[in-house]
């Protein structure tokens, strides 16, 4: 449990580092309509090498309702038992852990979207003028909740073998959709960087709080 305390610790730190080395480090407008970029030679490199794929793009979109449908599971389970046993505290911890990293994952997402460290290197079709980009919220959707459905698979799936093939299910499906959307280029590889160390230092969290319920449930 220390160890992953720590884990959640030092990606917690690295994303707050990230987003000063953002703010201070090598800045300089390169974005669409001249926004302005940290780290602005390693974004624009890495942006002028894989160049932008909509495809991938929409692929991403794809993966993201996906992982929302499987939140939306979890959610109507966690209602089920609301209804069943008529309290909020006989609903299983799990799902209530759960639902407090879906809570936590929306109020980032909308606290980065007031305070924006940096812009899409494009302007998307339809819109008039670049998004706010860091960390991706997609990054995050991806790692949060396909992590955490990994994470708490061993409670409602006892088949051992099943378990194993659902978990590994999710975490290649968070790489897949990770590296699809690192490559479509709607985003600078420090986006991506920021919503994978983010999401790390919520699922580090996450798994303590399910290693304590698990401690609970187990002791006489």
């Amino acid at each position: 449990m220390k160890k992953k305390l720590v884990f959640s610790a030092a990606a917690g730190a690295l994303f707050l580092l990230l987003i000063l080395a953002l703010r201070t480090v090598d800045v300089s407008a390169i974005g669409p309509a001249g926004t302005k970029v940290g780290l602005s030679k390693l974004n624009e490199a890495f942006h002028s090498l894989t160049g932008t794929h909509f495809f991938l793009y929409d692929l991403t979109e794809w993966l993201g309702i996906a992982a929302i449908f499987v939140a939306v599971c979890f959610a109507l389970l966690g209602l089920t038992q609301l209804i069943q046993r008529r309290s909020l505290l006989q609903v299983d911890k799990s799902i209530l852990a759960l639902g407090g990293l879906y809570v936590a994952l929306a109020v980032l997402y909308v606290f980065f979207e007031k305070f924006i460290v940096n812009y899409r290197p494009v302007v998307m079709p339809g819109d008039a003028a670049p998004e706010a980009s860091f960390p991706s919220s997609h990054t995050m959707l991806f790692c949060g909740i396909l992590g955490s459905a990994a994470l708490v698979a061993g409670k409602y799936v006892k088949a051992f073998d099943t378990r194993r093939i659902l978990q590994g299910v999710c975490w290649v499906l968070v790489g897949a959709a990770v590296i699809c959307r690192l490559l479509s280029g709607v985003h600078w590889l420090t986006d991506i960087i920021g919503g994978v160390l983010i999401s790390a230092a919520l699922l580090g969290i996450f798994s303590v709080i399910l290693d304590k319920l698990q401690g609970a449930s187990a002791a006489p």
